[in-house]
Parts: C-alpha cells; structure tokens; sequence
C-alpha cells in the first residue's frame, strides 16, 4: 500500500480548492447561486439535462416513446452545463432542489408537475403511457428491483470507480482497488442475471434496462472512463451482448445525441426540440 495516510481533523472545514476536475461546483451547501429561469418550449415535456449517463436515461426512453409513434411525448431538451454551474440557477432550482440533472418537467396537465431523479423520471413516463413496465405481477416486480438495483449500484461506479479511477487530481491505490472490485462485482452481478434472461428483468426490454445500459452498457462498450481494458469487461459476455443489441436500438442511437456537447459534431444535439433537428442540426448550428 502506497497511499499517503490521512488523519481526519477533529471538525470538517471546506476547502473550496479541494475536489479536483469539478472543484469549481462541488460544495457543502445547497440552493441557487444565480438569479434565472429556465428556457420552456411548446412540448408537453420540458428536459433539462446533460448527456451523462443520468442524462441518457431519460432520453433514451422519451425516444423510445416516440418511436412508438406516441407524439404526446414530444420534448424539448436544453443543455444544462454542470461544469459552468447551470444547474444552480433559481429555475433549476425550482424544479429540483438537489440541483443535479436530469430535471424533467410535465406540462401536458392541468398544473406542471416537476420530476427529478432519473428513475423517479423513468417511473412517470412509463406509468403516464403504459409501456416499458409491466403492469402488474412478478414481472413489474422484478422490474422494480433492477430498476432501484441500478440506483443504488452505479453510484460505486460513478463517484466511487469513475471519480478515483478518471477524475481524482492525485491517483491512489486504495481508493481504486476498493471500487475496481465492486464494480466488478456488480459486472458479474449483471452477467449471470443476463445469462438465463434476455433482458434485464426477463424477456421484456423495461425501464431497468434502460437505466442500467446507460451506466454498464457504456462500460462495457468502452464508452466510460477509458477502463474496458483495466477491468477486462469483455468476459463478461453475456453483459457484452445485451449492451450491444441495446445500442442498436434507434431510440437508443438518437438518445445518446441529445445535450451531448462534446465529442464528435455528429454526436451532438446540445438542444433538442423536433425530430428534424437529429437531421438538421450540429454543434456549430445550435
């Protein structure tokens, strides 16, 4: 073991220059440090989102809606830029306190009603028009438990792997090892339940899958931290495969595109708002 040892102080104090890549918005307190409201468009949906794995969820499934041909899920989508903090505008805010995307809000009522947290998000959209979660039975069961699997599993692959593996400013062996060796775990986890199941929860492609391929299905596929080789995740073939037939998956294909803002142009769809903008727009045209 290398790591240089830490003692903790007796209190906790914030060092704003701590935190590494995402020093410049990480902090103890929570609320709006900006005076301004959100953008909205004409659609029953409003998103306010990035193109994280978070992200991807929600509009992975609002694409999938609409490939349904379910044009009363027609949305607009604007980028919010974590890094530049727009996710502590007062408008954020208002819609979600924790100030994290994705944030959703449904205007198709009689009053919007404002939705965040990726599966919270997930649940509404599949239980407003019925599809992409059985209706009831063991089958919505297992649904559930993939879907809440995924919550409280990809933290340990995103601020736990991905932040000590990807973004911390000093590299350490500890940390690393700890979390290499729960995410694999939670790899072989998904390869076992894949190897008897088509998809995630059984036959049907649900919710579950779309909230788990957003994290592991980029994992696996080599689109996350750069870490496919460093924790060998092409033997998990089974997990390989379903990740593979899911990203190909119109639905899928276009939800990757929306609020990305980096990558190549043809990646990226910073706003979203008509099915004609996969077409006609790119970065340099947003």
């Amino acid at each position: 073991m290398t790591d240089t040892s830490y003692t903790p102080p007796k209190i906790w104090t914030w060092d704003a220059a701590s935190g590494g890549q995402f020093a410049n918005i990480n902090r103890p307190i929570s609320g709006a440090t900006q005076e301004k409201p959100l953008p909205r468009g004409d659609h029953p949906f409003q998103l306010y989102s990035l193109a994280t794995p978070n992200g991807v969820k929600v509009t992975v499934m609002l694409e999938e809606l609409l490939e349904l041909g379910i044009q009363e899920a027609e949305y607009d989508a604007y980028l919010v830029n974590i890094g530049e903090g727009d996710q502590f505008t007062s408008g954020f805010v208002d819609v979600n306190p924790n100030s994290k995307i994705p944030a959703l809000v449904d205007k198709s009522g009689e009053i919007d009603v404002n939705i965040f947290e990726s599966a919270s998000i997930l649940l509404h959209l599949a239980e407003k028009f019925g599809y992409f979660l059985p209706k009831e039975g063991a089958s919505r069961t297992k649904t559930f438990n993939w879907l809440f699997w995924a919550q409280g599993s990809a933290p340990f692959l995103g601020g736990g792997f991905g932040h000590f593996y990807n973004y911390a400013p000093e590299k350490f062996e500890y940390p690393i090892n700890r979390y290499a060796m729960e995410v694999k775990r939670q790899l072989d986890v998904l390869d076992k339940q894949l190897a008897v199941n088509t998809y995630i929860s059984g036959d049907e492609y649900t919710i579950a899958d779309m909230a788990i391929w957003a994290w592991y299905g980029a994992l696996v596929l080599g689109k996350l931290y750069e870490a496919a080789e460093f924790l060998q995740v092409g033997s998990y073939t089974n997990l390989v495969r379903w990740a593979e037939k899911i990203a190909e998956r119109p639905a899928v294909i276009r939800g990757l595109k929306v609020n990305r803002s980096w990558g190549e142009p043809s990646e990226q769809l910073r706003e979203r708002h008509n099915a004609e903008d996969f077409e006609t727009k790119t970065q340099d045209k947003i």
